[in-house]
């Protein structure tokens, strides 16, 4: 079979996932950016999904550790997924007329709660200032949830190709 291996697709699910948190963390910084509660939490789930396809990627085709790394790998799927979800959430009260919909609600939901709390331990981080629906900076024309979304989409189809790949009798290492 030709084609990337599980390992470069992990491997490229990691590096692009890292460098997409660098990105948010400088562009905040740069652009004096404010995170939604959204933002931070797309964010977290990047890091996440790092850690997970980095993980698997060392582990993909070692003996004894194949296992560990089809494990890892597949958890990156239902992260990935994840992400589409709170991107394309967050796309959409974007394209909302504005002041008609908004992410602030009576009571905080558990994405508000674990950022707010994430927010309190590391607020370098994780501490949320900015509204969902604002759009904030927009680079070729799509806001930084659409390019979020885009990039949660790669990473799930590329942990999917990972894992038929390294279906043990592939040979794909």
């Amino acid at each position: 079979m030709t084609g990337p291996s599980p390992r470069l697709l992990l491997g490229s699910i990691a590096g692009g996932c890292a460098i997409a948190v660098a990105s948010s963390f400088v562009m905040t910084d740069w652009l004096a950016l404010d995170p939604c509660h959204l933002c931070i939490f797309q964010r977290l789930l990047f890091m996440v999904l790092a850690v997970l396809a980095l993980g698997a990627a060392l582990g993909a085709g070692r003996t004894g550790a194949g296992v560990l790394g089809r494990l890892l790998g597949a958890l990156t799927l239902p992260v990935s997924a994840a992400g589409i979800g709170v991107a394309a959430y967050q796309s959409w009260l974007q394209m909302q007329p504005p002041e008609s919909v908004s992410c602030v609600a009576g009571a905080p939901g558990l994405i508000e709660q674990w950022v707010e709390w994430l927010g309190q331990q590391a607020p370098a981080l994780f501490m949320a200032t900015g509204f969902c629906e604002d759009e904030g900076a927009l680079i070729l024309g799509l806001s930084l949830a659409n390019w979020a979304l885009l990039g949660f989409g790669l990473c799930l189809g590329a942990g999917v190709l990972a894992l038929i790949r390294s279906r043990p009798g592939t040979g794909a290492r």
